[in-house]
């Protein structure tokens, strides 16, 4: 019997990739020939959508009239739609784009492989790495108690559920055991972890666990609530070698009617406080955050206090969104009131002077040697990152390249030059 040839398109974010990731490990590869991405032309065609803000949807909704088109073409027998946007719209979505096959939510997998005629298990922790092998995202729990006033979050993903530590070593071994060496830690809130199994926080208990798999070499977390930070969390950043001096923890404003708008449940003072406790903790941590601009009742002073703080904080790394009005959240009633030009106004305006920043930082590192874990060769150069950038959306070193070096090697390289999202190294030494 010919395997059917099955292409899983991912869109969104890295929550979304291991969702796929763990679909391909699942499927039976006696019956599938399993790609991620890749050529135009395939059996069966699976997109895994993103629903988070406008520009996701418009990606995702494109991406599925592109695999139409194709069907139309014969490049493609099926096409099948999962994932969040599907979870948020499919009513509306199976009458606008009849020529899909079929439709499934985010929240249960197992809906999809019966269509398929196949078995999912939640208890499974096989996944097939789409990412370069010596990296991968580990997804520790599901969903969102918070109630922010702008995030879909919960209504997509509902409520907050903790993965158990046991099946995450378990995971995270399995990971280890295919060459994975840097493990990035995400979830909606990762200091939330554990509260829903125990009644407390769990998130100490388990990188404690995960420093113990052997193999892995680099823990890095993602997406912390700026609130309620468990001090056992910090005391492991500062002691344990293998847990990155790294943290993303969007804080989205500073200015307090903003913040009491959003149901953040943080102040500024109580930011300030948190982020004066952190930096004294852990010496040298690298910061990243993610700021919103255009909220409802953005005035031109409230956003000067925010480029006020940018400026002060002086973070590592810095994301920008512009707010987008999302049905069924507390803040849609509040309308659009910023004009869409005042909104990427501001945002380049942040992210100009993030640059200056980013800058001053690297080039203070000029002259240093630092660990880079080596991420991909290119023509001139291998691409690199230090333990204070996660791939995709921090800053890359550019390695020289040298007899012996490899991606997924650990180096030490000298900086030797910088711009401001980029490092420039030649190697130290050499593994």
């Amino acid at each position: 019997m010919k395997k059917a040839s099955i292409k899983l398109i991912t869109l969104g974010c890295s929550k979304n990739l291991v969702d796929s990731e763990k679909i391909l490990g699942q499927l039976p590869t006696g019956r599938f020939y399993l790609m991620h991405e890749g050529e135009e032309a395939a059996d069966i065609v699976i997109i895994n959508t993103c629903g988070f803000i406008n520009d996701a949807k418009e990606e995702s909704i494109d991406t599925i009239l592109q695999m139409v088109e194709a069907r139309k073409k014969g490049l493609v027998r099926e096409v099948i739609v999962t994932g969040c946007l599907s979870e948020r719209y499919k009513e509306e979505l199976q009458q606008e784009i009849p020529e899909v096959d079929a439709w499934f939510g985010a929240r249960n997998p197992g809906e999809l492989f019966d269509y398929l005629r196949a078995v999912y298990t939640d208890a499974n922790p096989e996944r097939f790495v789409t990412t370069p092998p010596h990296y991968a995202y580990l997804k520790i729990s599901e969903g969102c108690d918070r109630t922010c006033s702008f995030c879909a979050i919960p209504i997509i993903r509902g409520n907050h559920v903790s993965l158990p530590v046991d099946l995450l070593v378990k995971e995270s071994t399995l990971l280890a055991e295919k060459g994975v060496k840097e493990l990035i830690l995400v979830a909606q809130d990762l200091f939330y972890y554990g509260i829903d199994l125990t009644g407390k926080p769990l998130l100490g208990a388990l990188l404690k666990a995960l420093c113990r798999v052997k193999g892995l070499q680099w823990l890095r977390l993602h997406y912390a609530y700026p609130h309620k930070f468990p001090g056992d969390v910090i005391q492991l950043m500062a002691s344990e070698p293998v847990i990155c001096k790294y943290l993303d923890i969007p804080l989205q404003h500073i200015n307090d009617d903003i913040l009491y708008s959003m149901r953040r449940g943080h102040t500024k003072k109580g930011t300030l406080h948190f982020l004066e406790k952190i930096r004294k903790a852990v010496p040298g941590i690298a910061l990243r955050t993610t700021l919103m601009v255009g909220y409802p009742g953005e005035t031109e002073a409230a956003f000067k206090e925010l480029a006020y703080f940018v400026r002060e904080m002086r973070f590592d790394r810095l994301g920008i969104f512009t707010y987008s009005p999302e049905e069924g959240t507390k803040a849609y009633g509040l309308g659009d009131p910023v004009p869409e030009s005042l909104k990427q106004e501001r945002a380049e305006a942040l992210m100009e002077l993030q640059a200056g920043i980013s800058y001053e930082i690297n080039r203070s590192k000029i002259g240093q040697v630092m660990q880079v874990i080596v991420d991909s060769e290119e023509k001139d150069f291998f691409l690199g990152r230090t333990e204070y950038d996660s791939p995709e959306v921090d800053n890359d070193v550019l390695v020289e390249k040298a007899p012996g070096l490899l991606p997924g090697q650990f180096i030490q390289a000298r900086i030797t030059g910088a711009t401001e999202f980029e490092l420039r190294a030649k190697p130290d030494h050499i593994a």
